[in-house]
C-alpha cells in the first residue's frame, strides 16, 4: 500500500509531501521545513516510522519548496533532483530569502535532472514526471496511476491556478500545461497542490474558474 504524508511548513504554508510503502521505502517532495521545529517534526515522523529515504524530488525550485535541501541532505545524504530548466532558481536560494527578509542555508546541487517521462520508482509503485511549466519554467508533477495520486506543485489548487507573474512564469503556458496534459488524467485522480487543500482532476474540470477560459 502507498502511503502519503503531508507536512505544512514555513512563512509560506507550504506542503510537503512523504509518499511511502509498507516496507517504509519513502520519497521526500519539495521539502519546505524551514527551522529546528519543522525539522524535528519531520525527522521524528521519518522515525517513528522507521522511512528508509531513497530520494528528494523537487516540483519546482522556488524558495519556498526548498528550504529542507540542506537539511535533507546533511541528515539523510540525499542531492535533490529537479527540471535543469530550475537551476536558475535553486543557485539563487540565499539572495532570493534575502529579497523576503530572511536567511537560508545554500541547497545542495543536483548530480541529476528530472524531465518529461522519466518514471521514476518507489518500491512497486511507479510516478510517471510530467512536464508542466507555466508557474515557473521547469515544473514537474508527478502522477502514480496505481493510487491515482498527483502531486502537481503550484500549478493546479483546489479552485484555482498557480501565479505566473514571478520569473520565467506565462499563462498561457501555464493554463496550457493544466488542460493539456493535467485534465487528460482521471476525474478521481486526487490532486496534492503546493498549497491549501486536496483537490480532485473531476473537481477542477467542472468548477475551476481558470479552466474555463
Amino acid at each position: 500500500m502507498l502511503h502519503l504524508k503531508s507536512f505544512c511548513f514555513n512563512e509560506f504554508q507550504q506542503n510537503t509531501y512523504l509518499i511511502y510503502d509498507d516496507d517504509g521505502l519513502a520519497f521526500i517532495i519539495d521539502p519546505g521545513n524551514s527551522n529546528e521545529k519543522e525539522n524535528t517534526i519531520l525527522k521524528s515522523f521519518i522515525s517513528d516510522k522507521k522511512l528508509k529515504l531513497q530520494r528528494l524530488l523537487l516540483t519546482h525550485a522556488h524558495i519556498d519548496h526548498v528550504l529542507g535541501n540542506s537539511f535533507i541532505f546533511d541528515n539523510y545524504g540525499l542531492l535533490p533532483e529537479v527540471h535543469a530548466d530550475e537551476m536558475f532558481f535553486l543557485e539563487r536560494m540565499p539572495e532570493t530569502a534575502e529579497l523576503y527578509g530572511f536567511s537560508c542555508s545554500p541547497s545542495p546541487m543536483p548530480n541529476k535532472f528530472i524531465k518529461e517521462g522519466d518514471i521514476i520508482c518507489l518500491g512497486q509503485y511507479e510516478f510517471k514526471c510530467i512536464f508542466t511549466p507555466g508557474h515557473s519554467p521547469g515544473s514537474i508533477s508527478f502522477y502514480n496511476p496505481s493510487n491515482l495520486i498527483l502531486i502537481s506543485g503550484d500549478v493546479l489548487f483546489q479552485g484555482s491556478i498557480g501565479r505566473s507573474d514571478l520569473p520565467g512564469g506565462d499563462h498561457d503556458v501555464l493554463i496550457n500545461s493544466i488542460k493539456q496534459k493535467l485534465m487528460l488524467l482521471p476525474d478521481d485522480v486526487k490532486v496534492y497542490s503546493g498549497h491549501g487543500s486536496m483537490t480532485t482532476i473531476g473537481f477542477e474540470r467542472s468548477h475551476n474558474p481558470f479552466l474555463k477560459e
